[in-house]
């Protein structure tokens, strides 16, 4: 990947975090509410993984939020 996918990554990841820190959530609950295994939940927010629409619009659903909500860049 080239060093801009990689911010765009690190920033995503940062959102996640930063919104399900809001809504008061481990990454277990995110988990949980989101079907999405915590290692990837883990490593989404740690921009270390390049995720799919579906993963995102299971997350940002799990936060009450649009994926727009998450994708800043």
């Amino acid at each position: 990947m080239n060093e801009k996918t990689n911010e765009n990554l690190i920033e995503l990841g940062s959102n996640i975090k930063k919104h399900r820190i809001l809504k008061g959530l481990t990454q277990l609950e995110l988990s949980t509410d989101s079907g999405i295994p915590i290692s990837q939940i883990s490593a989404i927010e740690l921009g270390k993984l390049n995720t799919t629409i579906k993963t995102l619009t299971k997350i940002s659903t799990a936060l009450d939020l649009k994926v727009k909500d998450i994708i800043t860049f």
